[in-house]
């Protein structure tokens, strides 16, 4: 599932970032433009990093790992997707945003406890 779903937001990053590049700035002011922007930049590097985790998963399956993609997927739609909602169609969604961003801080911290917390493995010499 978390394949399907870094491959969707890949693909939405890519469309919404070309549509901002090429398309917007006739529609909407510039400011407009680099809300999007920054919608499609916060996107791009979580979906990275859903990807990575999910690499990490395949190697040492921890619990923790699933809230940590859980947090990202959700501050994903909530902080890109209210930028989007906000350039797109006009939509001012006030605190929708800073929660997004809330839950990308979390997933970082919940990436962090996770690590600190994965049992270690020793090499011998």
């Amino acid at each position: 599932m978390w394949w399907c779903i870094a491959a969707l937001s890949g693909a939405l990053m890519v469309m919404l970032g070309a549509y901002a590049a090429h398309g917007l700035a006739a529609r909407t002011t510039e400011a407009m433009v680099s809300a999007v922007e920054t919608g499609v930049r916060y996107q791009a590097w979580h979906t990275l990093a859903i990807m990575i985790v999910q690499v990490w998963r395949q190697v040492q399956p921890l619990a923790g790992q699933r809230w940590v993609l859980a947090l990202w997927a959700l501050g994903m739609v909530c902080f890109s997707g209210s930028l989007y909602l906000m350039a797109l169609a006009g939509l001012n969604l006030g605190i929708i945003t800073p929660v997004g961003g809330l839950l990308l801080m979390a997933g970082w911290l919940a990436l962090g406890g996770v690590a600190l917390l994965a049992p270690r493995r020793h090499r011998s010499p």
